[in-house]
C-alpha cells in the first residue's frame, strides 16, 4: 500500500522561480487521496549555509529531520511516495527508505534517478550553491553535506534520462562509476537495474526528465527528453525487476495554479506508475 508525503520544499532549488515549487506540490496534493496523504510543514525562512557552501542548509536540515520522522511513523506494510518540492527531498526519502535510519544503507539496493540533469556538483563546482545541483551525488558521496552519514555505493545508482552535464559533472560521473541510461534509451533502464541484481529499488522522478513538449511546468527544461508513455513504461519495467522500497517525484514548478492544471494529467500518470 502506498502512502503519500507532500514536502513543498523550495530552499534547495537553484531556480529563480523556486517558490513556485510550493504551488506545484500543493497542486499535486489536491489530486492525491486524503486518507493516505500527509504534509510536512516547510519553514518560511530561507535558512543559513552554516559554513557548508550549500545555500539555505539550515532549513534543508530541518525539513530532512521532519521527513525522517514521518518515514519512521509509516506502518510497516506501506511504502512512501514523496512529492516535492525540489529534488533534495528525494535524497532523504531514498536513503531513509533503504535503511539509513538504522545506520547503513542496504548494500544490494538500487536507486534509479530519472532526471535530465546529472545533479553531481559539489559546493565548489555548483554554479548556484543550491542543493538540487548536488542531489544525486549526495546519495553516494560524503563530500556533499546531507542529513545522514549513510550513503549508497555509487555503483548502485542508475541515472536515467540524463542529457545535460557540466564538465565537472562528467569528471565526477567517471570517478563514481554510476550507470547512465540516455534519454533516448529508457527501454534499457530495467535491464540496467536487473544487471545489478537488486534486493529492492527506490525510484525518483525529477519531472524535467520529460521532454518540454510533454510538461510545461519545470524551471529548467531540457529538449530531446522522453515522452510520458516511455517514462511510465520504464518505471513499470523497473518494478518487475525488484520490490519498490519507495519513490519520489519532484520539481513541478508551474507558472500559475491555472497553468498547473494543464500538466496534472501527465503527472498523475507518472504517479500511478510509481504507486
Amino acid at each position: 500500500m502506498t502512502r503519500f508525503l507532500v514536502v513543498p520544499q523550495w530552499q534547495g532549488s537553484s531556480s529563480a522561480r523556486a517558490m513556485q515549487l510550493v504551488d506545484g506540490a500543493e497542486a499535486i496534493a489536491g489530486d492525491l487521496p486524503r486518507s493516505s496523504t500527509a504534509r510536512i510543514e516547510v519553514p518560511l525562512e530561507a535558512g543559513e549555509s552554516l559554513g557548508t557552501g550549500v545555500r539555505r542548509y539550515a532549513s534543508l536540515q530541518q525539513i530532512a529531520q521532519r521527513q525522517r520522522e514521518a518515514a519512521i511513523d509509516a506502518p510497516g506494510d506501506e511504502y512512501l511516495l514523496t512529492v516535492g518540492g525540489d529534488a533534495g527531498v528525494a535524497v532523504t526519502a531514498a536513503l531513509q527508505a533503504l535503511g539509513a535510519g538504522a545506520g547503513s544503507v542496504d548494500p544490494d539496493a538500487v536507486v534509479v534517478w530519472f532526471s535530465a540533469h546529472a545533479d553531481l556538483h559539489d559546493p565548489e563546482t555548483s554554479p548556484t550553491g543550491a542543493f538540487d545541483t548536488m542531489a544525486a551525488r549526495a546519495l553516494v558521496d560524503a563530500a556533499i553535506p546531507a542529513a545522514t552519514d549513510a550513503r549508497l555505493d555509487p555503483s548502485r545508482l542508475v541515472l536515467a534520462g540524463l542529457r545535460d552535464l557540466d564538465p565537472g559533472e562528467e569528471e565526477q560521473l567517471a570517478r563514481l562509476g554510476a550507470t547512465v541510461v540516455p534519454a533516448d534509451e529508457l527501454s534499457r533502464v530495467a535491464d540496467a537495474v536487473a544487471a545489478l541484481a537488486p534486493s529492492r529499488v527506490f525510484v525518483h522522478v525529477d519531472l524535467d526528465v520529460l521532454d518540454p513538449a510533454e510538461l510545461a511546468g519545470v524551471a529548467d527544461a531540457v529538449p530531446f527528453g522522453p515522452d510520458a508513455a516511455a517514462l511510465v513504461a520504464a518505471i513499470r519495467a523497473v518494478r518487475t525487476v525488484a520490490p519498490l522500497a519507495g519513490a519520489a517525484l519532484t520539481e513541478f514548478s508551474p507558472a500559475s495554479l491555472d497553468a498547473a492544471a494543464w500538466d496534472l494529467g501527465t503527472i498523475l500518470r507518472v504517479i500511478a506508475a510509481l504507486a
